[in-house]
């Protein structure tokens, strides 16, 4: 079994994680009708901006990464991955590159050291989530010049470089049908062999790839965004959903899918030997609704998981 292999076998033999949204998202659009996680129109329909982030409204008063922690693992979670970065641009440790980052916020708090921190203490391995599309540096399908390049690389290094072991890093909105620069712009291989220079055993898992495993290292399937386990999909594989309507946290979200709901989704995963990543959305302060909280420790007294593969099963994808 080769390397890679052997690396995406030990991920799926996690089964079950955690995927924290928590960025400039749950501060902008909490409390806003009108407009869904991101500024999706404009990157794919050429809207103009309408809700830039200022640095200083970043000011959470209680992020309590210890505590997502221990719900995460009521819930029975093994692996967690935190948005670092999504499509507005907002990085949550205090970057070199750009001037949009906890460095210039209000609070400034460098919480990717913070989550990372909580969740290894708690015995879960912790990944991290960077988003290519990059609305407040104009980085997306449209342009994506020299210095855009620069920052991109560069944040990716600092990432992989200054917090220790990373064991993944899921990267969205490149190449992807909701935006991002392409892989002529932006190769694959020349992410992936940066990655992998930085840190061997860090998988990179690409969300947006429509092209099998040639573009990641696991198969990732955004639920939420309508992508389906393909029939006969044998992994190695990554699925993540939402307990509730949107993945950062809202003011009008009362009460969380059903246990039912999610473990039943689960066991299609666990049989096509994909992970389930399963959402928590902190609110604008960080904390963890109740009621998300609650039904993670339903779901953890009725999660049962299957024997760990020692081989790989027929049918398993290989780049």
């Amino acid at each position: 079994m080769d390397h890679l292999c052997a690396l995406q076998r030990d991920f799926i033999n996690l089964r079950l994680g955690t995927f924290i949204h928590w960025n400039s998202a749950a501060v902008q659009f909490h409390a806003n009708p009108d407009i869904i996680d991101w500024e999706f129109d404009l990157e794919n329909g050429g809207e103009p901006r309408r809700y830039p982030f200022p640095e200083s409204d970043w000011a959470p008063r209680a992020p309590d990464c210890d505590r997502w922690a221990q719900i995460a693992k009521s819930a029975g979670c093994r692996f967690a991955v935190l948005t670092a970065k999504h499509h507005e641009g907002f990085a949550l440790w205090p970057s070199e590159f750009g001037n949009h980052s906890v460095a210039q916020a209000t609070v400034r708090t460098d919480i990717v050291a913070e989550f990372l921190r909580a969740f290894r203490a708690a015995g879960l391995q912790a990944g991290l989530y960077f988003s290519v599309l990059d609305l407040t540096a104009g980085i997306g399908r449209r342009s994506f010049p020299p210095a855009q390049r620069e920052l991109v690389l560069g944040q990716i290094t600092e990432l992989l470089t200054n917090y220790g072991e990373i064991p993944y890093l899921i990267i969205d909105g490149w190449n992807a049908p909701w935006g991002g620069p392409s892989y002529r712009e932006l190769p694959f291989e020349e992410v992936d062999a940066l990655v992998k220079r930085l840190q061997p055993n860090c998988l990179l898992m690409n969300i947006g790839c429509t092209e099998g495993i040639s573009g990641t290292d696991v198969v990732f399937f955004e639920n939420g965004a309508g992508q389906e386990l393909t029939p006969g999909f044998a992994g190695p594989g990554a699925l993540c959903q939402k307990l509730t309507r949107t993945w950062f946290y809202r003011d009008d979200e009362k009460k969380p899918k059903s246990a039912d709901w999610a473990l039943g989704l689960m066991e299609q995963c666990f049989a096509s030997h994909a992970n389930f990543m399963l959402n928590l959305s902190p609110d604008p302060d960080g904390r963890i609704p109740a009621p998300l909280a609650e039904r993670f420790a339903e779901i953890g007294a009725r999660v049962s998981f299957p024997a760990p593969l020692a081989e790989l099963p027929a049918g398993w994808l290989r780049r």
